[in-house]
């Protein structure tokens, strides 16, 4: 049969995946409900059951009322509500161009040269938050904070000078001074708090919006066609990218904030009480080997001395702290996989007894959480014991220089405290990288491992962009043909051959059998058609306008009520409730129907075989143009799978069908069988045959019994 020809079309990923999704639906906003006691769930659902069966009724009787003037004002469609400003991430800017480390350059020096774009590739992504598609809040939020903050430092400057005001009237034995000093405090303390607590809110509100625009705008793309699929198939460092964009991200975006807004206040705070020092001590001389010597600004000058001491040593003890912090967070990640696979095969596991098993397993990977959380201790210890030493020299250490000049009476008591207080602000400002290392190595980790995730994300994109690496196109049939393969060849991302050079055409209504031995590259042929597999060459041309559903193995249950699960992937209310009673009759799941709006783990709850016929139920209410069945009958048993087909058969006579199976008994529901046979160089299409209308086995049976004419009547 000679294929349909091949209309080429542009390359826009959501134009060619559109035919081939069941359209869209208005979403659902589900109504508060208050809890309840466990036992009350089940009355529950039966009341919200009765609830929308009165909800439908009252919507069938508004519609009759209206349908006289239905073509003459045709009612509006709700707009979808639309998410709130600060989740609207911009993620159609293109990815930046690869960046691989030259060949020259040895292993290590391109791991180094690697997890320098690393935080490049984060900072191409994350600073979009303040760019054109950004949030409109962005800079009206960091102007705020860094106004903020330069204020506050002058709060505190204005208590500085307090402390030296009342420290002098304390010497001197002032008392008005020191009650009207006494008096001035508690608006300047209260002025420093209300600050410090805008700051919070301007900050905490930055990292939140930042975090939701660019955990938005990363999720669009790793949903975007296909794409959190394709990354199982492909190699590269995106390992748990539900760790990445959860854990990962919200480091990635709160820790840079605190970051900018601790450098510029302890710059401001630095320079301002450097001068306050310099000011304050002036010149200190003192005699060594008969040779007067002055030191200009010392209070200044011990303090850079210091301040680079403590940070120099912070560096030293401290240089492994990004790869210990990066592999802890590995760790953790591989920990909570493990433990989700646990509780999403739990059936399984204890239909075999396997806990034994798992648990050395979780052991085993805990086990390398603890080690790599012990490394980890080990450099906080080092750094605590600077941190520590640091806090505890610096009050101590401007008092001791300063006693001198306060004995021979050339400094007051106001300035010795005056100049003891900014030392402390000028040290903890030069300190504050002491201070927040282990966090800036935490962020440098975790932008690390979302920058990995981004740049496989890339990698996708741009192959998606690039013909010349192999791309498998999607256009439009023509001749009236549902379905054509045209020179299909279907490859890993390798360039590896799974099928070879396959040329297919179906028309619309016929059913068609793809068999073959396992591991002959059924699946990823369906793959490929559903357009989740991009590798190869050659096309795969729909009907234009057709819609194509799919129904695996294993089928998706979404979490929350079973009205959802079976309307999925549309809106659960697109259906009236009689409907989806309906559908459930018919593929044998009448007795689930008073639980419709029950909210369970149904995902847990349902057999199998319920899930394959929760499948076929949704393919029943979405009534498609063509269905692909990937062993979609394999739960079930053979009478079930009879009756399944037949329902489809008869409820959707003019669907497309594409069955991949074993079972030999399918073929009486198809009529068309193609094979595929492995072979070295990818599989091949070898037989493509008309499938002739058998009798059922029982019906042979009868004629053997009772002959061809006899009365097959029970007794």
């Amino acid at each position: 049969m000679p294929p349909a020809k091949h209309k080429p079309k542009p390359a826009d990923s959501a134009t060619q995946r559109g035919a081939s999704k069941p359209r869209s639906a208005p979403l659902r906003q589900d109504k508060p409900r208050q809890s309840k006691p466990r036992g009350a769930a089940k009355p529950r659902a039966q009341k919200a059951r009765q609830d929308r069966l009165q909800e439908d009724q009252l919507k069938d009787d508004e519609v009759r009322q209206r349908k006289p003037q239905a073509d003459e004002n045709p009612p509006k469609q709700k707009a979808p509500a639309e998410a709130a400003p600060e989740a609207i991430g911009h993620a159609g800017s293109p990815p930046p161009e690869a960046a691989e480390p030259g060949p020259a350059l040895s292993p290590e020096e391109a791991e180094r040269a690697r997890k320098k774009y690393l935080l490049r590739r984060f900072w191409i992504s994350g600073r979009g938050y303040w760019g054109l598609h950004g949030d409109r809040l962005a800079w009206p939020l960091t102007i705020g904070l860094l106004t903020l903050i330069c204020v506050n430092v002058g709060f505190q400057y204005g208590i500085n000078r307090w402390n030296r005001a009342i420290f002098d009237a304390i010497e001197q034995r002032d008392a008005h001074t020191v009650y009207w000093l006494s008096g001035i405090f508690l608006p300047l303390v209260a002025g420093s708090i209300s600050l410090v607590v805008a700051q919070v809110y301007l900050r905490m509100t930055m990292q939140r919006r930042w975090r939701s625009w660019l955990t938005t705008a990363v999720i669009q793309r790793w949903l975007a066609s296909g794409r959190y699929y394709q990354l199982n198939l492909v190699k590269g460092d995106h390992a748990n990218p539900e760790a990445r964009l959860t854990e990962d991200l919200r480091i990635a975006t709160e820790s840079p904030v605190d970051f900018i807004a601790g450098v510029l206040n302890a710059f401001l705070s630095a320079s301002t009480f450097i001068v306050v020092l310099w000011t304050i001590g002036g010149a200190l001389s003192f005699t060594l080997g008969g040779s007067t010597i002055t030191v200009p600004g010392f209070l200044v000058v011990t303090a850079v001395i210091y301040a680079a001491i403590t940070s120099t040593s912070m560096f030293a003890i401290g240089r492994r702290f990004v790869q210990l912090s990066e592999d802890k967070n590995q760790a953790e990640a591989e920990f909570r996989y493990v433990l989700t696979r646990v509780r999403e095969n739990g059936e399984s596991i204890a239909l075999l007894g396997g806990e034994e098993e798992e648990n050395a397993g979780i052991d085993r990977t805990f086990a390398g959480v603890l080690g790599r959380w012990a490394r980890l201790t080990g450099q906080h210890m080092r750094t605590a014991l600077v941190s520590q030493g640091s806090s505890l020299f610096a009050p101590v250490v401007p008092v001791l220089l300063c006693a001198p000049k306060f004995l021979d009476g050339s400094m007051s008591l106001g300035q010795v405290m005056q100049a003891a207080s900014a030392f402390a602000i000028v040290q903890g400002a030069f300190g504050w990288l002491v201070d927040n290392y282990p966090r800036l190595a935490d962020w440098n980790a975790s932008a690390h491992r979302i920058a990995s995730l981004m740049m496989s994300l890339d990698g996708l994109e741009r192959a998606e962009e690039n013909d010349k690496l192999g791309r498998i196109q999607r256009g439009e049939t023509e001749d009236g043909a549902m379905l054509s393969l045209n020179d299909l060849s279907v490859t890993l991302d390798d360039g590896t051959a799974v099928v070879k050079e396959t040329e297919v055409m179906i028309e619309p209504g016929e059913r068609v059998l793809v068999s073959g031995e396992s591991g002959s590259g059924k699946s990823t042929l369906v793959r490929a058609i559903a357009g989740l597999w991009p590798w190869g060459s050659g096309s795969v041309d729909f009907h234009p306008g057709k819609r194509l559903f799919m129904l695996p193995q294993r089928p998706y249950i979404p979490s929350g009520t079973l009205r959802r699960a079976t309307a999925y992937p549309a809106a659960a209310d697109n259906w009236k409730t009689k409907e989806i009673d309906a559908a459930l009759d018919k593929v044998g799941l009448s007795y689930l129907k008073d639980r419709l709006e029950e909210e369970a783990p149904w995902d847990q709850t349902l057999s199998g075989g319920e899930k394959q016929r929760l499948a076929f139920a949704r393919l029943l209410l979405h009534a498609p143009d063509i269905v692909v069945l990937d062993e979609a009958t394999s739960a079930l048993d053979e009478k079930s799978q009879d009756k399944m087909m037949r329902t489809v058969i008869k409820e959707l006579p003019q669907v497309t069908i594409i069955s991949v199976a074993h079972r030999a008994e399918l073929e009486a529901f198809h009529t068309r069988k193609i094979t595929l046979e492995r072979r070295q160089d990818g599989a091949r299409l070898v037989s493509d045959v008309e499938l002739a209308p058998k009798k059922r086995a029982r019906g042979l049976l009868q004629r053997a019994l009772w002959g061809s004419g006899g009365n097959g009547s029970k007794g």
